[in-house]
């Protein structure tokens, strides 16, 4: 069984007590997995009313990844419903896209689901209050709050964070948007689904869309795990879905603002092809777009 590996901590104040972020880069860049583990104490963020100060240890996955200019590591909870602790789910059903940068400045972005949305104008939020008086949370902005996606960025001061990796992703297979194969093989990608191995991709540019102009977005490349994958043996062409993500305008750090993110999967091939099936979060409404990328695939 593989191990996993605390390559950075960060203090409260957020300062590197051990590790270094060019290690959670060289992991990220890798295809490993990502969990962060965090501390705070009941009374100081779930119920600043009670007097309980009872430590809550937390570890969260963050399934996608990301890498900016080859140096900037975050990622994203993409599969998190809201918790009210200790007890169950939150108030309203939605999507808590929490996102870390590797600074440990934190955003989320909350698409509702319960069909009892505000449909006001997006924009900045016109309250950034501290929620509850918590003393130890910042918010620094805040976006679209009378509408189905809102969003914010903050600084929550954990006792501690801890990016812990496993570092386990083999690279098979990196091809150029053409699909020309830059190292690897699709026939090596194809044998090691066969055998049962899980397979992930590193997306280059995914979100390029998103940013202000499309032709000089900020290089990145997003990492993600597949689900079902099909593999055509006589075309040697192999294709996958891929589990939900998140994209959000390439930046450093990473942040939500209004129309800067979105929702969905992909459909992946080996000839460089993604179609890009996406979720307005205002609208929940899907369209489908397709592009060509290069892409690296790798197998565990």
């Amino acid at each position: 069984m593989a191990d996993w590996k605390c390559e950075l901590e960060l203090s409260s104040d957020r300062v590197v007590t051990a590790g270094s972020e060019a290690a959670l880069c060289d992991a990220i860049r890798r295809g490993a997995d990502l969990r962060i583990y965090t501390e705070f104490r009941h009374n100081e963020h779930i119920d600043v009313t009670s007097d309980n100060p009872e430590l809550i240890r937390e570890v969260a996955e963050f399934r996608e990844t990301v890498l900016l200019e080859d140096r900037w590591a975050a990622g994203f909870m993409t599969l998190r419903q809201p918790v009210n602790l200790p007890d169950g789910f939150g108030p309203r059903p939605s999507m808590s896209f929490f996102l870390y940068n590797q600074n440990g400045q934190q955003a989320i972005a909350r698409p509702l689901l319960d069909g009892a949305s505000l449909m006001g104008s997006p924009g900045p939020s016109l309250f950034l209050s501290d929620t509850n008086q918590m003393p130890k949370f910042h918010r620094l902005d805040g976006w679209d709050d009378e509408t189905n996606g809102p969003s914010s960025n903050f600084i929550y001061d954990f006792n501690v964070f801890r990016f812990w990796v496993r570092d386990r992703w083999q690279e098979v297979l990196s091809h150029a948007a053409d699909g020309t194969v830059i190292s690897g093989s699709v026939e090596a990608l194809g044998d090691a689904f066969a055998s049962g191995r899980e397979v992930k991709v590193a997306v280059r540019s995914l979100y390029k869309d998103l940013a202000d102009n499309a032709a000089q977005a900020m290089d990145h490349e997003v990492f993600i795990q597949t689900g079902s994958g099909y593999y055509y043996t006589e075309r040697k062409q192999f294709m996958a879905g891929s589990h939900p993500l998140v994209r959000v305008a390439p930046a450093i750090p990473l942040v939500y603002k209004s129309h800067n993110w979105d929702f969905g999967w992909l459909f992946v091939r080996t000839d460089g092809l993604v179609v890009s099936r996406i979720c307005d979060p205002y609208t929940l409404k899907f369209h489908d777009t397709e592009d060509h990328f290069a892409i690296r695939w790798f197998v565990q």
